[in-house]
This record gives C-alpha cells, sequence and structure tokens, in this order.
C-alpha cells in the first residue's frame, strides 16, 4: 500500500509557491549529485546510522559521494526540504543510480547480499 500524499489539485497556488521555493538551491544540489553520481549518502554531522552508512561503504571499498547538511541543531530546515523532496524522514539516505534505497538498514541488506557494487 502506498502512502497517502496530498493531491496536488488540493494543494492551493500560494502554498505551492512556498513549497517551491522552501530551500530550492539545497534540492538542486542534492538531486544533481543522485544524478551525477553512483552513489550519494545524504547525511548530517553526529548521527550514527550516517557515520556507520559511509563506514561500510568505505570498508567494502565503494566509491560514494557525501553531502552533509549540519548537525542536530544546525540546517534542520536543509534536511527537512530534502526529507520533503524525497519522501524518506530519516538519515541517511543512500541513492543508488538515481534511486533512492533507502537508509543504513537497506544498505547494510544490499552490502550482505552483494547487490551493491562499486
Amino acid at each position: 500500500m502506498s502512502r497517502l500524499l496530498l493531491p496536488q489539485n488540493q494543494i492551493s497556488k500560494q502554498a505551492q509557491k512556498s513549497i517551491e521555493s522552501f530551500y530550492p538551491d539545497i534540492i538542486r544540489q542534492v538531486s544533481e549529485s543522485v544524478q551525477e553520481h553512483p552513489i550519494v549518502v545524504v547525511g548530517m554531522a553526529q548521527n550514527p546510522f550516517v557515520k556507520k552508512a559511509r563506514k561500510a561503504l568505505d570498508a567494502a571499498g565503494i566509491t560514494y559521494k557525501y553531502l552533509e547538511y549540519g548537525s542536530y541543531f544546525a540546517e534542520w530546515k536543509a534536511r527537512l526540504a530534502i526529507k520533503l523532496w524525497s519522501g524518506w524522514p530519516t538519515f541517511p539516505q543512500v541513492f543508488v543510480k538515481g534511486q533512492l534505497v533507502g537508509g543504513f538498514s537497506e544498505l547494510r541488506e544490499m552490502l550482505s547480499k552483494g547487490t551493491l557494487k562499486g
């Protein structure tokens, strides 16, 4: 079952403009990185799961692009914009060949099954 999303026709034009102008530079940076690099990890400082994801990729010898947006108290609005854009509620957000595959748990599973190659 898919997550219920508010239909576009139920969002006023004024609200849509606010949504579109919420950290567009950050969204553009993440989107371009996801298109340009085979593996992208979007994260934040001080998050243990982001650190685990990066450590796992490093241990596997897999090259990736890392984008960091603040810590728990800094840049939370930028991270919120990323969450709204991707639909993924936590960090890290891991993208493989342009597709969001999930967070650390999903990455760990892919590495253990051997389905993620650098």
